[in-house]
């Protein structure tokens, strides 16, 4: 049959239309890439300017093209090399931060705010001003020199509040059963599908890790304005508190306007009243290649990372949408990075609450290759629980923030039980199965007595077959021990090192210099960090480039979109949701024991 003529008219336009978007696409890429090519000029006594605002993703490449077309511009890699080349670059005099509300949890915060400490150690003055701010954005603007807030600002620093979401409710109201299992007294996780409310052990959990914490931050506030933590604590009691009171109680240097504060740094740089203050932009000081100031050069070392939830096939490392660790691209990247003979150690970020314990055996597994060719260092975020604790626990070294949530050494699997839910809408099932356990995973029954017996006796197996001797050799303990404090208990990462579940304190530096003692590597001298697997550009995803199927990579993107632009609480739920369609299967959880967010 012929084609009609509209039709030819119609595909001629479209792909017209493609070939011209094709194009464009181009043509800016060229553009952009021009513009990237050309070298920012940085003034002399120049001061750096770093917004710290929004998620603030442990790494996303610096792809410039990817900001035209709306991408996330900013992680917390691209602020910390920021301040690294600051200090020790003569043209940068001083460092202004612009602290607005940010994603950070209070490891990644508290890394950040090291970095500032370790900036002003060159002597150069580090400001922070603030229109308003809670408790982790003054924990990191505590960290500067001087401390300003917008007249009109209030810092809400009233304490640490710990929240945690529970479906049960809405389960009820649905239909739907919870019929799961758990190992460990502290093993919580299930606890949101099952219950209304916190545990007694739940409860004591919180409670001691709330305590850890607010001692951490007080006494970190009382360092750093030179007060004693009872008078930090009674602030605390009395806020929210606005600029004048904050300023009245020493916790602010003065309630000033931006500009105000620029006039200021002038004053502390030897400016005259007449000159003008030389900024320097984080987005133009991103341009400026560390190599030129001495960094980011020498002796190889991979850095992988792993943030986000655990689970089989492809990481999501895009600036799109929530990042997620897959097991594919975690192995390929370990591998690699081993069979690399210029890479001389390996340093994995681990930022994650954890996931499916299949993925992460198998992410731990080829760490347990990869260490016997080069040193492996694992370097954690805000979180690296359960699962994310399961792939750090074998490394030579666990590095980790005082205030890292690690720990989480539990399981749990089961299933959600629909007959209720189907009954509501008109739905009936009948099976007719072959094989004493067919029937275990099916939707509208809940466990016979010796289904529960075959399917807790294959839960056990992963808690103390494998997740429990895998932990006792990479700590070198006994297995008896780990257990103790194990049981799916979460820690903070001062309780974890106490616990000897973690080795040392610090952030990413303080691991890549673990890695390089361990590679016999000198400290004095700085190495080049490669990024594991290569960050794909955006003209890279764009056309696919790594032959996945590009309509399916297309709708990812789309769904991963859509996603991250629902509100948190809607994507808390959906998360679950998701969690609970990946158990009916019989999969076997290495999840924290709450989803947990201290503010």
């Amino acid at each position: 049959m012929s084609m009609s003529r509209g039709r030819k008219i119609a595909l001629f336009v479209a792909g017209s239309l493609l070939v011209l978007l094709v194009v464009g696409v181009i043509v800016i890429a060229l553009l952009v890439n021009a513009v990237r090519g050309s070298k920012p000029t940085i003034a002399s006594n120049s001061v750096l300017v770093l917004r710290i605002e929004g998620d603030l993703p442990d790494f996303v490449p610096n792809d410039p093209l990817a900001e035209a077309f709306g991408g996330k511009s900013d992680s917390l890699t691209s602020l910390l090399w920021q301040i690294r080349k600051a200090k020790v670059d003569k043209r940068i005099s001083g460092l202004l931060l612009d602290v607005r509300m940010t994603g950070l949890g209070w490891g990644r915060s508290e890394e950040l705010r090291d970095a500032v400490i370790d900036f002003r150690a060159s002597g150069k003055p580090a400001y922070a001003y603030m229109e308003y701010g809670a408790n982790k954005e003054y924990f990191v603007a505590s960290a500067c020199e001087k401390v300003y807030v917008a007249p009109p600002g209030d810092l809400y620093i009233n304490g640490l509040a710990a929240e945690v979401m529970f479906f049960r409710g809405s389960l009820d109201k649905l239909g739907v059963y919870p019929d799961f299992y758990q190992i460990g007294q502290y093993k919580n996780a299930p606890d949101q599908y099952t219950r209304k409310n916190m545990s007694d052990a739940h409860k004591e959990v919180l409670n001691s890790m709330l305590d850890d914490l607010f001692n951490h931050f007080v006494t970190a506030i009382a360092t750093a304005r030179k007060k004693s933590p009872e008078e930090i604590k009674a602030i605390i009691d009395n806020a929210p508190i606005s600029s004048k009171q904050a300023k009245e109680a020493g916790l602010i240097d003065d309630a000033m306007y931006e500009d105000q504060v620029r006039n200021e740094l002038k004053k502390r740089l030897g400016y005259k009243d007449t000159d003008t203050l030389k900024l320097t932009s984080g987005s133009a000081y991103r341009e400026v290649d560390p190599g030129e100031l001495g960094l980011n050069d020498g002796e190889k070392i991979a850095i992988v990372y792993a943030s986000g939830v655990i689970g089989g096939g492809s990481s999501n490392n895009s600036p799109y949408g929530e990042q997620t660790v897959g097991s594919e691209t975690m192995i390929k990247a370990i591998n690699d990075a081993a069979a690399d003979k210029d890479i001389k150690a390996i340093v994995i970020r681990v930022d994650s609450p954890g996931g499916s314990s299949y993925a992460s055996d198998v992410i731990w597994h080829a760490i347990e290759n990869a260490k016997a060719k080069k040193p492996v260092v694992i370097s954690m975020g805000d979180v690296a629980a359960s699962g994310g604790y399961y792939i750090a626990c074998n490394a030579n070294k666990v590095i980790a923030e005082p205030s890292t949530i690690t720990g989480s050494i539990g399981v749990f699997a089961g299933k959600p039980v629909l007959k209720g839910f189907y009954d509501w809408i008109g739905v009936s099932n009948e099976y007719v199965m072959r094989g004493k356990n067919a029937g275990l995973f099916r939707e509208t029954e809940k466990f016979t007595d010796d289904e529960r017996k075959k399917f807790e006796e294959m839960v056990n197996s992963t808690y103390y077959d494998e997740f429990i001797p895998k932990v006792a050799v990479g700590r070198n303990r006994d297995k008896e021990y780990i257990h103790s404090i194990a049981q799916g208990r979460v820690w903070m990462g001062d309780q974890a090192k106490d616990k000897g579940l973690v080795d040392d304190f610090g952030g990413l530096e303080k691991a890549i210099d673990e890695a390089k003692i361990l590679a016999k590597l000198p400290l004095d001298k700085d190495v080049h960090r490669v990024i594991f697997p290569a960050p794909r550009t955006f003209l890279q995803q764009f056309f696919n480039r790594g032959g996945d199927d590009a309509a399916a990579s297309a709708r990812l993107q789309q769904q991963r979109a859509v996603f991250a632009a629902l509100p948190e609480d809607t994507r808390r739920t959906l998360r679950y949701a998701a969690m609970m369609d990946q158990m009916k299967n019989g999969e076997v959880m290495a999840m924290m024991p709450f989803d947990l967010r201290i503010k």
